[in-house]
């Protein structure tokens, strides 16, 4: 058993922090206070290389494995959860999934291009009255001759203003398959498609989120990902990618939490010393230490399975419940060590500690995920293997 990185990994992760602050955090306290996005940030990031991480070269991606994909978004989310949003959509739920359920025509047809970014891709099943309860979908498909006919409505979609291209589970209205669902890759310029952001966010006020909507939007039948009836797998298989790299992501958040108290707790003194001597306050840097290792071994086993074909939702449930909650507990007790300070955005922990809240709901609140790990350690839930899976890596 190895628990070494490799010197590609390493140099992934320089690459990856150095962007995130050179590239991401200058201007955030700004665009976080005006909540205003930046698709700028998009194409900086497709220059990178970023946005084809883990992606086979032979579909213009970096050919790297999962884990490395895991390490860019701890990373960049220790610089600000809106660069992680992006990988997650963009990279997670997106291009991974294509890669996993698409066909080989389907991927040489829109994988190079979501790998250098000259395409941004995004995910939308979310609807008003269908989040945990993902299956109660309202949102329709109905076949007509060689396309389907779109109606309805998704919500708390990230990159809804910016994607050239959402990955969209649907009910199918009329199907003989066992379970009426489908899943579609829908251009955002094909006529009937619009969106609208959504305001008032409590974190994540610097990446774009909101509304789309399909009126009578009429999709080629080439652009099903899957067969019908495939919908509903191929959601579950995208919320697997998907959460791999919130819970790489909130590791990002700790390590950004110590960044900031480390320092502080050093250079605050009460009574005549730094209060990084009392010890309440080591009693709550230890427990981001703890947080931080813990998240990390988790996200890097979820990698593994990856790179090695294993099927890994139990695993990568357990690495987003676990990690989001040590994020939101970091940025808490960085929030206390900072004291009034930490009230405000004159230091970064209070971003820190709205931006962990939202990864407790989205990709699985909490209490899914409880359940989940309950009804597998219960025996009521199990996992079998996928008739499609992601190619194992190193990539052929």
């Amino acid at each position: 058993m190895d628990f070494s990185l490799s010197a590609e990994h390493e140099l992934i992760r320089e690459s990856a922090h150095k962007f995130g602050q050179t590239e991401i955090v200058p201007d955030l306290r700004e665009r976080d206070r005006e909540a205003r996005s930046d698709r700028a940030t998009l194409e900086k990031m497709g220059d990178a290389g970023m946005l084809g991480i883990s992606i086979p070269a032979k579909y213009g991606g970096s050919d790297t494995d999962y884990i490395s994909l895991g390490i860019v978004c701890e990373e960049l989310e220790r610089a600000d959860s809106t660069a992680r949003v992006v990988m997650s959509v963009h990279s997670g739920l997106h291009s991974l999934t294509l890669m996993q359920w698409g066909t080989e025509e389907q991927k040489q047809r829109w994988l190079p291009s979501l790998a250098t970014g000259k395409l941004i891709g995004a995910f939308a099943l979310t609807e008003p009255n269908a989040g945990s309860d993902a299956s109660n979908l309202k949102t329709t498909a109905r076949k007509d001759g060689d396309s389907y006919v779109l109606n309805g409505q998704k919500t708390w979609i990230s990159l809804a203003d910016y994607a050239d291209q959402f990955l969209v589970i649907t009910r199918l209205t009329e199907t003989q398959a066992k379970a009426p669902y489908a899943a579609f890759i829908v251009n955002r310029n094909t006529p009937g498609f619009s969106s609208r952001a959504i305001h008032g966010k409590l974190g994540v006020r610097a990446g774009n989120t909101g509304e789309i909507f399909f009126e009578d939007m009429r999709v080629p039948a080439d652009c099903m990902i899957g067969e019908e009836g495939d919908g509903f797998k191929v959601a579950m298989s995208a919320l697997d990618h998907g959460r791999y790299t919130v819970a790489s992501g909130a590791v990002g958040i700790i390590t950004a939490c110590l960044d900031a108290c480390v320092p502080y707790a050093n250079d605050r003194t009460v009574q005549g010393e730094p209060i990084g001597k009392k010890q309440l306050v080591q009693q709550m840097i230890a427990s981001m230490a703890q947080g931080r290792e813990i998240g990390r071994l988790l996200y890097y086993k979820v990698g593994w399975m990856k790179n090695t074909g294993q099927r890994h939702t139990r695993e990568c449930s357990m690495a987003k419940w676990t990690n989001c909650a040590a994020a939101f507990d970091a940025a808490n007790k960085a929030v206390e060590i900072h004291g009034a300070y930490g009230f405000c955005d004159e230091f970064p922990v209070e971003r820190y500690f709205r931006n962990s809240r939202g990864a407790m709901i989205y990709e699985g609140t909490h209490e899914i995920h409880t359940i989940m790990q309950a009804e597998y350690e219960l025996g009521y839930r199990s996992d079998k293997p996928l008739a499609r899976m992601l190619p194992t890596w190193p990539f052929s």
